[in-house]
């Protein structure tokens, strides 16, 4: 990809996400993820309806009328996005891959932190970690963590959730709010989870194509793992073939929420061809 067309690129996902997080997103995002506390502001005099446990004694007995303390939510948090650029992102039978609905949510979620002056940091990873970016305010941090999200090439092909996990746990000594973004076609990561969700506010969002759900009747066709490149040949008008495959996508379906909903974090799954806008609005109002 030249300059000129990731430039544009940068710019038309920036234009609707900035959108969404503008009109949308930005105040359920404040009110979802709350700050570390309430951290003295000010005190003024006394207004009908005040709380009467803030009141400030000392001041009202030096100008002998009432006076409150006034509080406000510490809100500076840190959003850490870890994505999935593994191979199996690259895949997609309707108008967008899901790595395109992926790049989407993420810039979505960023601009949604930046409008709340939180901090946003960016994991990517395979089955290792292919880039790290700090966490850090601004739009021009923001513009950065999209251009690694289109152009970014990873060295290696497989899924390794768990070992993402771990290097979150690793580099993120305060409590953030994390968002995971994958297909979740893996396993082994449920330890991980609970261990990441006792400390930090995690949620994993799985997306995922219709073409994964079920497989049509084809006759005999050449398949290929787009993680290993392993070539097999499918037998696809064989009933108990494509029942094994549908019974397959249900299975991590099963084990990626389970995993998440048991350690205390939360789980949402959208398909490519579904409204993500409605997914993410429906998720945080149910929090």
């Amino acid at each position: 990809m030249d300059t000129k067309e990731l430039l544009k690129k940068v710019r038309k996902i920036e234009i609707k996400t900035r959108r969404l997080s503008d009109h949308v997103f930005g105040g359920e995002y404040h009110s979802t993820f709350k700050g570390r506390g309430m951290t003295f502001s000010e005190v003024r005099q006394y207004q009908f309806g005040d709380d009467v446990r803030n009141i400030d004694w000392n001041v009202t007995a030096r100008y002998n009328e009432p006076f409150v303390k006034v509080f406000e939510e510490e809100r500076e948090l840190t959003l850490m996005l870890m994505v999935d650029i593994s191979s199996s992102e690259f895949f997609g039978t309707q108008e967008q891959f899901k790595n395109e609905i992926i790049t989407e949510i993420a810039a979505t979620l960023a601009f949604s932190a930046m409008q709340n002056n939180d901090k946003t940091g960016l994991i990517l990873f395979s089955d290792e970690i292919e880039l790290y970016i700090p966490p850090k305010k601004g739009k021009s941090h923001v513009l950065r963590i999209i251009r690694e999200l289109l152009e970014f090439e990873p060295k290696s092909n497989k899924t390794d959730i768990a070992n993402a996990l771990k290097f979150l746990s690793n580099v993120m000594k305060k409590k953030a709010i994390v968002f995971v973004l994958s297909d979740f076609i893996a396993d082994n990561y449920r330890d991980t989870i609970k261990i990441a969700s006792r400390k930090h506010d995690v949620t994993g969002i799985r997306i995922y194509d219709k073409g994964e759900e079920n497989i049509p009747s084809l006759g005999m066709i050449q398949m290929e793992d787009q993680e290993t490149g392993e070539l097999l040949l499918v037998n696809t008008s064989s009933k108990s073939v494509r029942n094994q495959y549908h019974n397959y996508h249900r299975e991590r379906e099963d084990y990626f929420v389970e995993s998440f909903t048991k350690s205390g974090a939360g789980a949402l799954s959208c398909r490519v061809d579904e409204s993500y806008v409605k997914k993410l609005l429906g998720y945080f109002k149910r929090r």
